[in-house]
Parts: C-alpha cells; sequence; structure tokens
C-alpha cells in the first residue's frame, strides 16, 4: 500500500482564477526518498502544505489525498502530528522554546507521552543527531545550521513514518547543507523514514534520492529514478538546476542513459579527457572604490562579543563583490552596518568618499545605498505587489504618473507580471524574493546590499538575476553579496572573499578563491580539479573539454 496517494488533486489560492496545482496525482512508497523539485512558482511548497492539513493554505480545493489508506482530511490532528514530520524552510519559524532540551521534548509534551518515555526518546534523539554537546543551550545562541539539525531533531523525536521538508537547506552555509542532507540519508538508510524533500540545491540531493518528482505550472512532467529524469529533462530550462555532473556530461557528449550525478562519477568521466589549464581571468576593476571600511568593530550589545572585529576591506565602483562564510559568521551583520541599520562603535566606513557617519539616512537611502533583507516579507508593506512598487517609487520622489510604466518595466525585467495582483505573502518563497527584488531596485542604488538574493529561487531565475546584476554593474552600479550559493557566485562574481572571525579573508577572482578552496568551492570546481586546472563553473568544464576533444 501507498504511504501517500494523491489522486487528481487541483488547488487555487483565493480570488486567484489559476490552479497553483492542477490535475496532480502520485504515489509514494513506504520508505522512498523523493526529491521533488522545478522552478520558482510551480507549486512545490504548494503540494507539501497540502500534505498536513494543519499547514495547508486557505483556497479551493478538489481531489483525494490519502495517508496509509485513509482520507488526510479524516485523520485527527494528533495523528498527523506523531505521523507526519515536517520541517520548513526557515529554522526560526519552527522552534517554539527557549533552550534545546526543551524543543527536544517539547513534541512529545503536548502529545502527553510520560517522562520515563520523553527522556529516553529525547536522550536517544540528541545522541543521534549529535546534540549533546549544545543540550542545555539557549536557542537563541545556536547558528542558523545547528537550529534547522534541532528542527529535523525535535520532529525525528515523535517517530513519524513519513518526513515532509520544505527547501531545509536554503538558509544554510555549503557545508550545513551537505551535512543535513547527509543526516536524511542516514535517517532514510537507518531508520526507514520515508522522506519527501523540495530542493532548489540538488547536488547531492539527486544522490540520496530513489526518484525525483520534477514540477513545472502545477503539475507533474518527469517522475523516475534521477539518472533517467536528467536524460529526459536535459533539453529543457530545468536542467539548469541539476546536478554540475550531469550537466557537463550531457554538454561534452557523453551517453544520455547514464549521465553522472555525482562529484566522484564526474571525475571518473573527465579522467579521460586529456590534461588542460585555463587561462587566467582578472576583472578590470576601477580606481574609485565606492565601499571602504577600515578597523570596524561592532557588537550588539557592550557585554557580547563583537562580530566585526577589525574588518577592513575596500570594494570598487562597478563590481560584483561576493561574501561567503558559515552561518553566524556576521555577514548579515556587516552588511547591516554598511547599510546604516546598525552602527559601528570603532573605525570608520567609507560610502563613495564620505564617512557613513556624518551621512543622514535619507541621503544614505536615496539613491546611494539600498539592501534585500534575508527576510524578504519584511519588504512589503501593501496588499499587493502593484501596489508595494508604485508606494516605493512615488517615495522616491519621483512623479506618479510614471510609476505604472516603471513597475510595468521591472516586473517584466524580473518575470513577476503574473504576479503583481498577487498578495506579496501569497507567493511562493522565489516569487516572493524576485518581487522585493524588484521593489529594490526601483529605489535606484549606486551601491546594492543584497543578503542571500538566489535563497528559494530557481536555476534558470538565477541565470536571468545575474544577468541583471552584471546589467546594473554595466551601468556603473555597485553589487555587494552576502551568499551561501557558491556557483552563483563563481559565476557573476568579479571578486569573492570569505568572512571568517569577524574579518574579511582573501578577497580574489573566483577562478583563484574557489580554485584554492576544498568546501567552499562548486562541484564544477572538485569535479576538474588535476584535470581541468583553473576551471570553477559548469562553462567553464565545458568549453575547456571541448577543446580538448577537438585537439584529440
Amino acid at each position: 500500500m501507498e504511504l501517500f496517494a494523491i489522486k487528481h488533486l487541483n488547488f487555487a489560492y483565493p480570488e486567484q482564477a489559476k490552479n497553483a496545482i492542477s490535475d496532480f496525482s502520485l504515489s509514494v512508497r513506504p520508505g522512498e526518498f523523493l526529491v521533488v523539485c522545478g522552478p520558482s512558482g510551480c507549486g512545490k511548497s504548494t503540494l507539501l502544505r497540502q500534505l498536513k492539513t494543519v499547514l495547508a493554505p486557505h483556497g479551493r480545493r478538489s481531489g483525494q489525498i490519502l495517508f496509509d489508506g485513509k482520507n488526510l482530511d479524516e485523520l485527527s490532528q494528533r495523528e498527523q502530528a506523531e505521523k507526519i514530520g515536517f520541517v520548513q524552510q526557515s529554522p526560526e519559524n519552527q522552534i517554539v522554546t527557549d533552550k534545546v532540551w526543551h524543543e527536544l521534548a517539547f513534541g512529545l509534551e503536548s502529545l502527553g507521552y510520560d517522562t520515563p518515555t520523553i527522556r529516553r526518546r529525547v536522550a536517544e534523539m540528541a545522541s543521534f543527531f549529535g546534540i549533546q554537546t549544545w543540550f542545555y543551550k539557549s536557542v537563541t545562541e545556536l547558528s542558523g545550521g545547528q537550529k534547522q539539525l534541532l528542527n529535523l531533531a525535535s520532529v525525528m523525536v515523535l517517530q513519524p513514518k513519513v518526513l515532509i521538508l520544505d527547501e531545509p537547506t536554503s538558509q544554510l552555509d555549503p557545508i550545513a547543507a551537505s551535512d543535513f542532507l547527509a543526516t536524511l540519508g542516514k535517517i532514510n538508510r537507518e531508520l526507514g523514514t520515508t522522506i519527501i524533500l523540495t530542493e532548489h540545491r540538488l547536488e547531492e540531493a539527486f544522490s540520496f534520492a530513489s526518484r525525483v518528482a520534477v514540477m513545472d505550472g502545477g503539475r507533474i512532467v518527469a517522475c523516475d529514478a534521477p539518472r533517467r529524469v536528467c536524460r529526459d529533462m536535459r533539453s529543457s530550462e530545468i536542467f539548469a538546476g541539476f546536478p554540475s555532473a550531469a550537466r557537463i556530461a550531457a554538454g561534452l557528449g557523453a551517453d544520455t542513459d547514464d549521465l553522472p550525478i555525482t562529484v566522484r562519477e564526474g571525475r571518473q568521466f573527465l579522467s579521460a579527457f586529456p590534461h588542460k589549464k585555463a587561462a587566467e581571468k582578472e576583472p578590470a576593476l576601477s580606481s574609485e572604490p565606492a565601499l571602504t571600511m577600515k578597523n570596524v568593530w561592532f557588537r550588539y550589545e557592550r557585554s557580547a562579543p563583537d562580530i566585526l572585529r577589525g574588518t577592513t576591506l575596500e570594494i570598487m565602483r562597478g563590481e560584483i563583490f561576493s561574501v561567503l562564510g558559515g552561518n553566524g559568521s556576521g555577514k548579515t551583520t556587516l552588511l547591516r552596518t554598511v547599510s546604516g541599520a546598525e552602527r559601528a562603535y570603532r573605525g570608520k566606513t567609507f560610502i563613495f568618499g564620505k564617512n557613513i557617519k556624518e551621512m543622514k539616512q535619507t541621503e544614505l537611502h536615496r539613491r546611494n545605498v539600498a539592501m534585500l533583507p534575508q527576510n524578504v516579507q519584511t519588504v512589503f508593506l501593501k496588499d499587493s505587489v502593484r501596489a508595494d512598487l508604485t508606494d516605493i517609487y512615488r517615495v522616491m520622489g519621483r512623479t506618479g504618473q510614471d510609476a505604472g510604466q516603471a513597475v510595468a518595466d521591472i516586473a517584466e525585467r524580473l518575470g513577476i507580471s503574473a504576479l503583481l495582483d498577487r498578495h506579496p505573502y501569497d507567493l511562493s518563497g522565489g516569487e516572493m524574493q524576485k518581487s522585493a527584488l524588484a521593489k529594490i531596485l526601483l529605489t535606484s542604488p549606486r551601491l546594492l546590499l543584497l543578503d542571500e538574493p538566489t535563497k528559494g529561487i530557481d536555476a534558470y531565475a538565477k541565470e536571468n538575476l545575474g544577468e541583471i546584476l552584471r546589467g546594473l554593474r554595466d551601468d556603473g552600479i555597485t553589487v555587494v553579496i552576502v551568499t551561501h550559493d557558491v556557483e552563483f557566485a563563481a559565476s557573476y562574481s568579479d571578486r569573492c572573499g570569505l568572512f571568517f572571525d569577524g574579518e574579511l579573508l582573501s578577497p580574489s577572482c573566483p577562478q583563484k578563491f574557489f580554485g584554492g578552496n576544498d568546501f567552499y568551492t562548486t562541484a564544477a570546481c572538485r569535479m576538474s580539479r588535476g584535470i581541468f586546472d583553473g576551471t570553477v563553473t559548469v562553462g567553464d568544464v565545458t568549453a575547456l573539454g571541448r577543446e580538448g576533444k577537438d585537439e584529440v
């Protein structure tokens, strides 16, 4: 018997004529590891929330969802809480208590389990997930990766039959994301728990999957074993987000029936090519700085530890600069200090040659500096995306007569024209991200600060965003990006730096920065190292590989 049987499911959000999910049918077998992927707004998150009634959004629904042979709507809240575990995208949205141990026990306490059972299960899960060393910590002291691991452990302590995860690694750094996905693989392999996972990071998720379901426009367009899905989807736009090994092999003419999907398989495929070295690339940078920080120190409270510790950097005009680093390292704090949201207690920060302490907020934010925060919900104030974009256009002192055309132009540029009359909170994570970026761009900043701008958006949308940022750079706008997306940073940055221990380390061009790293680097770089030296993106590897094939 299937664990989940979804039959002809249709769903539309309130006041929306178009369905978010259309005639959707899918069976999920016990013990399966199912990865659901697809472009932003294709209905992935909407689908997952239909699988637990307490999380299901309001709207018009038809069709049937069976769980263990029973209609899902007929299952009690207690049964669903115990048997259907759900881990959300944002770690903070799911944590409800103050201490780690209490968070682990909370679900069992709420369901009325006796104390000996609670203590035993909590101890077992803390040991399984390696939580012992921070068992008594306050949840506010945890990194993003630790919070998401705690969410997972808090769900698993209930011993669910199925674990549903909605882009759980979207806010994690590359190392934490890799560890988290490895833990899911262990849960599936050793406990037999069924896993349904939506992800945009597919490099490692494919290697754990027993099946991959690809969605587009609220429908399934492919559902099969990972390698067969790679074969069938190689000519679609969605393929741009598939594992680097498969894209490189497809680009170099590999047998489409057996595309590699892991770094190890990718290296084996490339080993047949002659060794080559890519030409060195150095960006042509302006000699005028847009942002200069000199020995900047910052902490949130007088008694708290310093987050910025003598931070010194110089970012040039018309440059795309990416800041990478672990969760909790201080990357967001760096941006907030530059934006004027926080004030350093020591050191100097200059924006286009002017000390930030001498600039009023209106001068700083009116066509000088704009920041897209990590939590983009905070950007929206109105009942529709159109109203929000129109409002910021007028706030910036422009005439209302031009607002409609400006909004239409930026919406078309970012591919959100169909979303203008939707409520911002009804959008998917990726749709909300692009809409928030549109609002920020309407302020016409000279220095644009982006905190995780690719969070929740698909590979095609990332390519579109990257080209937009290049266009802004060509117009003289300086872009500073804080990101965990190493492939995006490698593809579109002029320079990158690693933020560690309160300082920005070794800023250099992507070729040098990623070429010298083992973990903060791309899968393409790990695959090609020692074979195609100096390549860091899929495009780099395929271009050099084609040269090698031509020479053979």
